[in-house]
């Protein structure tokens, strides 16, 4: 099995928000509101409590890490603080419930391939697009919103997909992640 990180937005970004209340890198006004669809929240990547609690919504460019051209779109974070989802703690198992669209990318944002994941079987499709040498980074889409949710990177890699340690270094196995 191929090792991976699950990056949810960094937290600096979500301080950020939350303080300043508008768009990291675009300065666009962030909204407020109570939560009316499940989300996931993109730095805890838990759901909303529908009605209950309270969401900023914003402008997000998740290339912006890579170093790679805009492509903003946008995405929720709980207006309250909420811990960052933990990069070796495996593919969130609550995810599956939800359509989800992996992107795999390679060098300079290149889309290599895309795939459409309805069944929750999506540690299959994640270790094959992984498999394939070219592939630099995956991003995580709701299907049906077409919002980014997540990206994973293997272990060992920095931001955008460039190695930087032995493979697996530190991090354990996503099939003995549990899922999240």
């Amino acid at each position: 099995m191929i090792e991976y990180r699950t990056l949810a937005i960094p937290q600096q970004t979500a301080d950020a928000v939350r303080t300043r209340l508008t768009s990291p890198g675009y300065g666009h006004p962030a909204h407020v509101e109570t939560a009316h669809g499940y989300g996931p929240c993109r730095l805890c990547l838990r759901f909303f409590v529908v009605g209950a609690e309270r969401r900023i919504l914003f402008t997000y460019d998740p290339f912006r890490e890579t170093g790679a051209a805009p492509l903003p779109g946008p995405i929720y974070i709980h207006q309250a603080d909420c811990p960052r989802y933990p990069e070796d703690a495996g593919f969130p198992a609550h995810l599956l419930e939800h359509p989800l669209t992996l992107a795999a990318y390679g060098q300079h944002r290149a889309l290599l391939a895309e795939e459409t994941v309805r069944d929750g079987a999506v540690e299959p499709v994640l270790q094959r697009l992984l498999a394939r040498r070219e592939v630099a980074y995956l991003h995580v889409r709701d299907t049906d919103a077409g919002c980014f949710d997540l990206r994973i990177e293997r272990a060992g890699t920095a931001a955008g997909g460039e190695r930087s340690e032995a493979p697996g270094a530190g991090l354990r196995a996503a099939a003995s992640a549990g899922g999240g």
